[in-house]
């Protein structure tokens, strides 16, 4: 055969997911670290040095994780699409300011080569890289990676969700929402930059590079579940602006759960599954041991996106 037949008939293979609009994977990923790059500020700004430490031996820790996991799997290296660096960054804003510089190198260790690679790569993971890694370092050593005032020198900033749970909702109250958009809270080291993350998840979505309805649906299970638990028990319960700027909401719900390798395809099985991530959320912090909830929301409703991408419409004229 001809080379240039030959060269006709061969398919060219590529990972999921596979968005026909111009847009390539690497484009995608520099998009997302642009609209993180306010919350790399605020949380540098807010935590100083360890905070770099913290994202810098992340990052760094996630490409390597990566190209040695496809240099031992026989595979090209694919570093440059910079997916490792936005799973390594999503990481490092959950930690402490203040981890360990080994805690800083297991979790995307772990991440990438459990929470990615085993399943193959870039888009056959069924769940969140960042939240694996999260979740396996939170359950073995959950110590090091709850983040309070002490360890952090932060005697000024308060933790919502510590006041929320152990004083109620007439002591939680009393804290300023300028100081929750600003960062003022004792949070994961990125997590906690709430206005930040809402701009640059904002631009995300308008620019279709998240899909809106996903993050819709999980602000609107936060927001929604949280409106009657405070209807039900307003002494106790915080308002549903209060779940939505503390913990790691405006981080899973922007960034996190709109993962489009493990979120479901179709648009009401998007808003479905985002709203069954909201949901889970105020149900851990209400009746969980969890003060804040969000990650280990966002592995279940990743387990369930698979069942939800089987709603499909009925075709026409189907009875």
């Amino acid at each position: 055969m001809p080379a240039a037949a030959q060269s006709s008939v061969l398919l060219a293979m590529s990972a999921p997911p596979y968005w026909h609009c111009g847009r390539t994977v690497r484009r995608q990923s520099l998009m997302t670290l642009a609209a993180l790059l306010p919350a790399v500020i605020g949380a540098v700004w807010t935590w100083g040095l360890p905070a770099v430490r913290v994202m810098s031996l992340c990052v760094a820790v996630a490409v390597l994780t990566e190209a040695a996991c496809q240099k031992l799997m026989g595979r090209e290296l694919a570093i440059d699409d910079y997916t490792a660096v936005c799973s390594g960054l999503l990481l490092a804003f959950m930690l402490p300011a203040d981890a360990p510089w080994w805690i800083a190198v297991m979790a995307p260790l772990i991440a990438i080569s459990l929470g990615k690679m085993a399943f193959g790569g870039l888009g056959a993971n069924p769940v969140n890289t960042s939240v694996v890694g999260w979740a396996v370092l939170f359950v073995s050593f959950p110590l090091f990676m709850e983040p309070n005032a002490v360890q952090l020198n932060a005697a000024s900033m308060v933790d919502p969700l510590v006041r929320l749970k152990f004083f109620g909702w007439a002591d939680a109250g009393r804290i300023p929402l300028q100081d929750l958009l600003l960062g003022q809270q004792i949070s994961g080291l990125g997590a906690g930059q709430v206005g930040a993350l809402f701009l640059g998840g904002s631009l995300l979505a308008a620019r279709g590079i998240i899909r809106w309805q996903i993050a819709l649906g999980f602000f609107a299970g936060v927001a929604g579940l949280a409106a009657l638990f405070c209807m039900n028990s307003p002494a106790t319960d915080a308002s549903p602006l209060f779940h939505l700027c503390t913990g790691s909401v405006m981080l899973g719900g922007f960034f996190l759960i709109t993962d489009p390798a493990n979120a479901p395809s179709r648009p009401l099985s998007m808003f479905l599954y985002g709203l069954l991530g909201g949901a889970l959320v105020m149900t851990i912090r209400k009746y969980g041991i969890y003060l804040d909830g969000v990650p280990f929301a966002i592995l279940l409703a990743n387990l369930v996106a698979p069942l939800l991408d089987s709603i499909r419409p009925k075709p026409f004229g189907v009875r």
